[in-house]
């Protein structure tokens, strides 16, 4: 762990990635927070659970929730790949850590725009933003792989 820890770039990547995580799981107990407040449960044994089968139905805040949870999964994942396949490329160690910062913060921005409903297109602009580094590592890892085809 320690020789891996000593390339800066990798270091880079495995913090930024658990902060990303960290917020993902932030994310789920929100959306557990916002369903115990709300009392919108998805199976009806939790509606029992919490006053009966009335509560066992779709909220509009509920289903924000989920559905930046699920836009989450949708774009850390990847990144979680293509940040480890770059950091074995060895590249520049600021340039990375711009990679990754501009991520994380894209993607902060992006969970915030839509937890807080903020204005368009805050959200898509954030969400924008978190793709370039995405398409860039992924355009450097291809470009190095077919060196070696």
């Amino acid at each position: 762990m320690q020789k891996m820890m000593e390339n800066e770039t990798f270091a880079s990547f495995v913090f930024f990635g658990t902060l990303l995580v960290v917020k993902m799981y932030a994310v789920a107990v929100i959306t557990g927070q916002v369903r115990l407040r709300k009392k919108a449960f998805v199976n009806p044994e939790d509606a029992l659970r919490h006053g009966g089968l009335q509560y066992h139905r779709e909220d509009p805040d509920v289903e924000r929730c989920r559905r930046a949870h699920l836009n989450d999964m949708e774009n850390i994942y990847p990144f979680l790949f293509l940040g480890a396949v770059y950091s074995l490329l060895e590249p520049n160690p600021t340039v990375a850590q711009i990679h990754f910062l501009l991520f994380f913060f894209g993607r902060i921005v992006h969970t915030t725009a839509y937890l807080l409903k903020l204005r368009a297109p805050t959200r898509s602009v954030a969400y924008s933003v978190a793709q370039l580094p995405c398409v860039s590592m992924a355009l450097q890892i291809l470009f190095a792989v077919v060196k070696f085809w």
